[in-house]
């Protein structure tokens, strides 16, 4: 995997510890492996707790109306009852502030009273909430809550309420309405056009681990251990809902067993908070799997339009991206899919638009890849049906309309080299293999097909983010902060780097994340955690030694020198380029009669994503089979050919792009939230319905990178936990039409849309 120098790239400002690599860039097992591997991990309902009640919900089953009878009399007179909540004796809460990149201490979702009055907003809501010694008897005493209600109209239909769309002046932070140059004259003048609508269904979050808190109140504090990405946020939001100060919050949460955008704060987070003051007790909560399709809102259904149109050399002359997106008014997530289409292909003409369809439904969220998900899947399949058209080979189209700078701004690249991730992917994938014409290879009953697609993500570094050094003594050094592990390697990486900015050792180095208590982190989403934390870890090393500078005073072999002519290195501090002038870290404590020394850095204002275009690539090549009888699609092979900065850890970053790959399988195949728009009711409310990948349906999966280093980011990388699922749903569509000359627009690919295209 190539690796190229940062001192190569123009206009750089390197990290120096982009081209030196100790730790970073090495392959280093998962630090809290082991304790998970033993059981060891702690998670959120796992904390003991004595005098420990169980929460269990009770939901509407009306989409919109109000709730005119509500007995709860055979409830509360039921074994083991505490407390049965209702809006009737909850106390008063507040609506959560909105989650969001300009208030990163706040992390709510539905955007809603919470059990404050009879109203019926979405099918699903909480209207009662159990206390009870056991799960087994709170389950069994809210299926005692009898109620009644007067249902009113409700908008559930997507195609009805299209009509009644808005259209938003911004989506994220990005300008919704786009329009650049002549799309219209584009199109009457090319050689060759494309348009089509493609249709991505509702997708639910399933993680391993289900949404769980254990709370309790000590006297005015309120403690939390939650799954959450979101510690400081919801910290944040939970002050707010109940009028106390943050500083009364803490929230603990040191694992995550999947998060993926979902695990933010959500209606049982504050109802388990709210009961437990009401009871004077600890409450556990642990929504079941159809609980967490009722009360956690999901990826939103989409309506997509693109049209293409180029010049018979593939160079596009005009590109449209429109479509429709569900977003309800107490939604507090936009699934941005018009946003991909700006940024991944130069375009003489852009015409760009995002619609929104306000739903009487539960709150839509952020899912892996928020738009780039899905806006990949549309783009790059039309970008497959004009490479058809024209005849031309699918690598060598999006060659020609790879831009050498943002295509709409015009800002130059921070780093981009799509190209070289094709370019390697194809030759390891055996992309010169591929047949241009369809229905051309067949083994049997089945279908032989070879497709390719583009997977594109932004990069985000959130301000803000803190960490704290310290080392001791003994010349240990300890990193804090209030990050997150959800499985990706926070703390194994950033250990690396933590060890490799102090030139330590990486036994000497501990990371401490995981809880309120420390400094104060931003979210993990967005792929941003990394950089972000990165940045902070940077800044506090700079600041860490001037302070041993000072510390070490004028008896040492560093008198007289400056904080810029110094560097942590060799377990001290020594000057650059005289590695002679050298004091260790132990020695400085010793003399200046120190047990310790500490400093806290913050990631500062990310202004090169302001100068510069910054996103991450990938080139997705997919192999698969199709049974001609039944329509059965059967992916053999995927190659993700990444170009996403410097990698950390190529063990951990392995797993990440699988994990996101293998998602990518279930969005183009299996994943479907199945919505009774009759009703507004979750059907498909289970692993048993909503079909995730199994091993069975996972191949074999190869990953490579560019590895070239981005030098205007923290340690030259940009975050990978997202980018592996954009494109792949893609790549498999175009795959299928390869084998079997059938262009299904409409996902998840099943048999039945094979066998009737």
């Amino acid at each position: 995997m190539g690796y190229v120098p940062s001192s190569w790239l123009p206009g750089a400002t390197p990290d120096p510890l982009i081209d030196k690599r100790v730790s970073l860039g090495t392959q280093q097992t998962r630090i809290d492996g082991p304790e998970k591997v033993r059981g060891a991990a702690r998670f959120a309902a796992e904390v003991p707790m004595e005098r420990l009640l169980y929460a269990v919900c009770v939901h509407s089953t009306i989409a919109r109306g109000t709730i005119t009878d509500l007995d709860v009399s055979a409830a509360e007179a039921a074994p083991g009852v505490a407390l049965v909540m209702t809006y009737r004796n909850a106390p008063k809460l507040m609506v959560p502030p909105p989650v969001g990149l300009t208030n990163l201490k706040a992390a709510g979702n539905n955007l809603l009273p919470v059990m404050q009055d009879p109203e019926i907003r979405w099918n699903g809501q909480a209207i009662a909430l159990v206390l009870a010694e056991t799960q087994e008897q709170a389950e069994h005493a809210a299926s005692l809550v009898a109620v009644r209600y007067e249902t009113a109209a409700a908008r559930t239909r997507f195609d009805q309420a299209k009509a009644d769309a808005r259209t938003p002046d911004s989506l994220m932070i990005e300008k919704n309405r786009l329009k650049k140059g002549d799309v219209e004259a584009a199109f009457r003048t090319a050689a060759r056009t494309v348009d089509a609508v493609y249709r991505t269904p509702w997708h639910s979050h399933n993680p391993i681990e289900p949404h769980a808190s254990t709370i309790v109140w000590e006297g005015d504090r309120l403690i939390v251990h939650d799954a959450t990405q979101m510690l400081n946020g919801t910290a944040g939001s939970l002050a707010k809902v109940f009028g106390i100060k943050e500083s009364q919050v803490y929230v603990s949460s040191p694992f995550v067993g999947g998060g993926f955008g979902g695990k933010g704060l959500w209606d049982h987070q504050i109802l388990g908070a709210a009961a437990a003051r009401l009871v004077g007790r600890p409450v556990r909560m642990t929504l079941s799997r159809a609980g967490m399709h009722r009360l956690v809102g999901s990826r939103s259904q989409t309506e997509q339009r693109v049209a293409l149109a180029a010049g018979a050399d593939g160079k596009l002359k005009g590109l449209l991206h429109h479509g429709f997106s569900v977003k309800p008014r107490h939604s507090a997530c936009d699934e941005a899919f018009t946003l991909t289409s700006r940024t991944v292909y130069a375009s003489e003409s852009f015409d760009v638009v995002q619609h929104i369809v306000d739903l009487d439904v539960l709150a839509n969220t952020f899912m892996r890849a928020p738009g780039e998900a899905v806006g990949t899947f549309a783009v790059e399949c039309a970008m497959d049906e004009l490479a058809h058209e024209l005849a031309m080979d699918p690598v060598e189209l999006r060659r020609r309309n790879a831009p050498d700078r943002d295509p709409v701004s015009g800002a130059p690249h921070s780093q981009s080299a799509m190209m070289q991730a094709y370019d390697q992917g194809a030759e390891r994938f055996g992309w010169s293999r591929r047949s241009a014409v369809p229905r051309s290879r067949r083994e049997g009953e089945w279908l032989v097909g070879l497709g390719c697609a583009t997977g594109s993500f932004p990069y985000a570094r959130m301000p803000g983010m803190t960490a704290r050094i310290t080392i001791d003594a003994s010349g240990q050094a300890m990193v804090s902060s209030a990050a997150h592990e959800m499985g990706m390697g926070t703390a194994t990486v950033q250990r690396q780097h933590a060890a490799d900015r102090l030139g330590l050792p990486l036994e000497r180095v501990t990371v401490r994340i995981g809880d309120t208590s420390l400094p104060f982190g931003s979210f993990a989403g967005g792929s941003s955690q990394t950089a972000s934390l990165g940045a902070a870890i940077n800044a506090a090393s700079a600041k860490l030694a001037t302070e041993l500078l000072r510390l070490a005073g004028n008896d040492t072999p560093l008198a007289g020198l400056r904080s810029g002519e110094v560097e942590l290195a060799d377990g001290g501090l020594r000057k650059i380029g005289e590695p002679s002038r050298h004091e260790s870290f132990v020695s400085i404590l010793k003399r200046a009669a120190r047990n310790e020394v500490s400093a806290l850095g913050e990631s500062g204002a990310p202004l090169e994503m302001l100068k510069f275009s910054m996103h991450s690539r990938s080139a997705i090549f997919c192999e698969l089979r199709v049974s001609d009888v039944t329509g059965e699609v059967r992916v053999d092979r995927l190659v993700g050919s990444f170009d996403c900065g410097r990698i950390l850890n190529p063990k951990t970053a392995s797993s990440q792009f699988r994990g996101g790959m293998i998602m990518g399988i279930g969005m183009a195949l299996t994943e479907e939230t199945l919505f009774d728009e009759r009703t507004g009711r979750i059907v498909s409310a289970s692993i048993t319905d909503y079909h995730v990948p199994v091993h069975l349906d996972v191949p074999e999966i190869e990953v490579l990178w560019t590895d070239i280093p981005d030098p205007r980011t923290p340690m030259g990388a940009r975050g990978i936990g997202e980018i592996g699922i954009t494109g792949v749903a893609a790549a498999i569509a175009n795959a299928v039409f390869n084998a079997t000359g059938k262009r299904v627009r409409d996902l998840p690919l099943t048999p039945d849309k094979l066998l009737l295209a």
